[in-house]
Order: C-alpha cells, then structure tokens, then sequence
C-alpha cells in the first residue's frame, strides 16, 4: 500500500474531464483522537472530510474551503475545513444515539448543505443546497448540479482505519472526446467501498480506467491541523468585552476555552485578563457573541 495522507489529482487526456483521489490515514486518525465519536458518526465525518479535500482540490485559492451539514435529526452538524496548504479539520455534533447504516434521512432529517470559499483578505463564497440524496456523495452532487453547474461525481468511504474518496468532474465545453464523462461515471460507479478504502491511486485508477487515457499527476501530502491560537482566542474574549470576562473569572477563577476541533484548552487567569484588556484601552465591548 503507498504513503497515505495525500491527494493525487488526474486528467483524462483530450476528454474534459479530471479527478482526483484521497487517502487519510493519520490526519484522519488525528480528528478522531480528540474526540470519542460513535462508529455511527465516524464514518459520515470521515466522508465529509474527504469530500472537502477533493473539493478544494477543483478550485485555485488562497485560504479556506468550509463543507457544512446542518441538519434537525441525531446527526446534527458535520463541518470539515481544508485550506490552499491540503491542512484540514473536522469536527461533529449529534444528540441521542445516531443510527449505523441508516439512510440519509433517518441519520439527518431535514437538512442542508453549506460550502464556504474564504480567502485571507475577508473576501467569502457560499452556496447553499437542501440535504437531499440516497448518501452524503450524492447531496454533494446535488449541491454541484445546482449551485455550480458543473457535472460532478463522488464516492466516499471511512471507517475506523481511513477515509478516502474520489471525484469525477466534467469540465466546460467540447472535448475530443464527450462521451468520457458518461463513460468513466459508469466505470466508477463499479468501484466497492473496500476497493476505494484499500487500493492506493495508481491501482484504483488502473482498476477502473485502464482502458482510457490517465494522466495521474504527483502527490500532495495531506495534514492535520487546527487553526486555534491564543491570539484568536484573546480577540474572541475581547469581544466578549472586560465586564463578561471578570464575571466568570469571579465566579471560576479562571476563564477556559477549549476549541471544538483540537481540544486544546486555552486559560486566561486574572493577570492575563487585565494584560489583556490593559494591551486594548480597556473599552471592550461587552456585547455577547
């Protein structure tokens, strides 16, 4: 089995259309090492998590790209994140117990489908869609169908060991070849999920289209990694304003924020609090967030 952690991207030559390919191993690993989340919610996490490497892997920008799943039934909240460097994070929310190998409606109930674009200068692009499907691949393509316009396909897999997925993705205009994109769905749509969790690229791709012309292009390696620091959790209290942070720091001693995707915990004593707001003038606001 090749190195794990990383997205391969492909082309079908003089065909319109591209891929690409994604292994987590111990990124992956990483997310599930900071929480305890149920098999049940593992493996639709891990889905998303895949999905949104691939995803930013078919748009050239600097910053963020945010999948969200927001929805009403057990399973509440999926958010994966992955950025221009291929670092990624996730996290999920679920209340009561999330039934396994259940359909989408019975895991999510009414839902939607949130994908945000935000680059470093505030600058931000968001579509949203109905979480609607027989899986999480397919309201994904329906979020592409409708948002985008542009004929995407996807199939994810996760369990306890990786996540992985793959995307089709037909380009705009004629190409030498249009009937590729029908062709190599239908190719795709052959691959098993323990297939698509065990064969690195190069035999994936072989196993699938070897009878097309694949241009499989280098590695790029993927990571875990949180964007949490202390400087963001200090601008986060500062919001907050002076009068709402000595007030827990009278009740609590102490104020402690952990972040929902690391679990690291960050603490701000009283000396810290009156640096902190000393650094600023002290004319916080003390308007909740």
């Amino acid at each position: 089995m090749d190195g794990r952690d990383q997205l391969r991207r492909f082309v079908f030559d003089g065909a319109g259309v591209r891929g690409a390919v994604v292994h987590l191993d111990a990124s992956w690993q990483a997310v599930l090492d900071r929480h305890p989340y149920p098999s049940a919610v593992q493996a639709p996490l891990g889905q998303v998590l895949a999905a949104v490497v691939l995803l930013s892997s078919t748009i050239k920008f600097e910053g963020a790209l945010i999948l969200q799943v927001e929805a009403e039934g057990p399973l509440q909240t999926l958010v994966a994140q992955a950025t221009d460097q291929r670092t990624l994070r996730g996290l999920a929310r679920w209340e009561g117990d999330v039934p396994g190998h259940a359909s989408l409606e019975q895991t999510f109930g009414a839902g939607r489908v949130v994908l945000t674009a935000s680059a470093p200068g505030g600058e931000r692009y968001q579509g949203v869609v109905a979480l609607e499907g027989a899986s999480l691949a397919g309201a994904l393509e329906s979020y592409f169908a409708q948002s985008e316009q542009l004929p995407t396909r996807l199939w994810l897999a996760a369990d306890g060991r990786r996540a992985t997925g793959l995307l089709l993705q037909r380009l705009p205009g004629r190409s030498e070849d249009d009937d590729t994109w029908p062709r190599a769905a239908v190719l795709a749509d052959t691959l098993k999920e323990d297939e698509l969790l065990d064969l690195s690229a190069e035999p994936l791709l072989y196993r699938l289209f070897h009878e097309e012309r694949v241009r499989l292009f280098d590695a790029e390696p993927v990571s875990f990694r949180c964007g949490c620091s202390r400087e963001r959790i200090e601008g986060l209290l500062r919001s907050l304003g002076r009068d709402e942070v000595d007030a827990v720091l009278a009740d609590e001693g102490v104020v402690e924020v952990t972040c929902e995707f690391c679990n690291r915990v960050y603490r701000v004593d009283a000396v810290d609090a009156a640096a902190l707001f000393h650094e600023h003038g002290g004319t916080a606001s003390s308007t909740r967030h």
